[in-house]
């Protein structure tokens, strides 16, 4: 029965669960029992052909008959968690350095500010000296071109491992001592026409970002995802594993209990939650009284019940919805918002570091010279 694959989940029937033993009955006659994950399985009829066809070509068997069930919740439940830890294992190779710390910017729903916060994060990261990639995987909806001030031609580069398949170069932009590299359906699409692609194709289209372009040496990628728990976000958790993701909510209870999906759906999928950011916190007005237009402890709630950290709180400020419009990032400028947007760049700093690019070796050999400096000169 090991050799009986769910061409689906991509591993076999046995290790999947699904296979529940066989009766062996007089004169050879055999019952194979399998549970399926629901009664109206798509993939029954072959299931049950590969059963009977990898059952029949054992010796002594005369005849054989597939009795189907359908798998508990609890059973279920384990089958997806193998099958994603399987896919995980599979990941393809992508064009994003091995030493980059790739972060996914998600929410439960749409209208918090995910993008907002996306490219004022990278934005404050870049001015720090970092090379900050921004991936816009929100595909039907981006706005990242935009909010950045950024036009241009995805430009394509000669591929020397498959000529007749060229590679992208994203489009860049300097930013204090640092730089962006951004790509974008922006980039290729015009603003005011609709991308109407169903879930395969949006998923497809992060694959050519992540697979066909040339990154060249990042610090961060932050991958600015589409609202909710779809295809794009399984497809991420497929091909970049090591993933980290920040969740960003406003104060509201509705999007507070809301975002706690995408960080299930992160954890079923393996990834690593790194913490919350509290979009539109509060307005304070220019006679200094604040005033909690979306309610207030969202984030920390969320944080609570997720297990982990509030990275930030992010004032509701004019001047960040102004900047976005404008192509100026609220945190390259001054201002309460601002100030709490590089307290977020501390914030990230601290709980996903910079890859050390001084290998092993390499401080293997300024040790011994420190060690070889500090012996005494020979003597004569």
């Amino acid at each position: 029965m090991l050799g009986v694959i769910d061409p689906e989940l991509g591993d076999n029937v046995v290790d999947l669960g699904m296979y529940r033993g066989a009766d062996i009955g007089a004169g050879g006659a055999v019952v194979v029992h399998l549970a399926l994950t629901t009664a109206g399985c798509p993939l029954r009829a072959q299931l049950q052909h590969d059963t009977e066809a990898r059952v029949a070509s054992l010796p002594g068997v005369t005849s054989v008959r597939v009795a189907t069930s359908e798998m508990s919740k609890a059973d279920k439940g384990a089958l997806m968690a193998r099958a994603r830890w399987k896919i995980r294992e599979r990941a393809p190779e992508t064009e994003i350095p091995a030493t980059t710390r790739v972060v996914a910017i998600s929410s439960g729903k749409g209208g918090v500010g995910k993008s907002s916060v996306t490219v004022n994060l990278a934005s404050a990261l870049a001015a720090r000296g970092y090379v900050v990639g921004v991936l816009d995987a929100d595909i039907a909806g981006f706005s990242v071109p935009r909010m950045l001030g950024m036009e241009g031609e995805i430009r394509a580069e000669a591929n020397s491992a498959d000529p007749a398949r060229p590679k992208m170069r994203p489009v860049s932009k300097t930013v204090g001592s640092g730089r962006l590299e951004v790509l974008s359906m922006g980039f290729l699409s015009p603003e005011d026409e609709a991308i109407m692609w169903r879930g395969l194709m949006l998923n497809r289209a992060v694959q050519h970002f992540l697979e066909d372009a040339v990154w060249g040496d990042l610090d961060y990628l932050f991958v600015d995802m589409p609202p909710g728990t779809g295809d794009v976000q399984m497809g991420l958790a497929r091909m970049l594993p090591r993933t980290e993701m920040i969740i960003v909510t406003t104060p509201a209870l509705a999007a507070q209990k809301v975002a706690v999906r995408a960080a299930d759906m992160a954890r079923k999928g393996y990834l690593r939650v790194a913490g919350v950011v509290e979009n539109m916190s509060g307005f304070t007005c220019e006679h200094g009284v604040r005033y909690d237009l979306f309610g207030e402890g969202g984030g920390a709630r969320l944080a609570a019940e997720i297990g982990a950290p509030l990275l930030g709180q992010i004032p509701l400020e004019p001047a960040v919805s102004a900047g976005g419009d404008a192509g100026a990032p609220a945190a390259l400028g001054t201002g309460a918002a601002a100030a709490a947007f590089d307290a977020l760049a501390d914030a990230v700093l601290a709980v996903i570091p910079v890859v050390e690019m001084r290998g092993c070796t390499a401080r293997i050999l300024d040790a011994v010279e420190e060690a070889l400096a500090a012996q005494p000169a020979p003597t004569a």
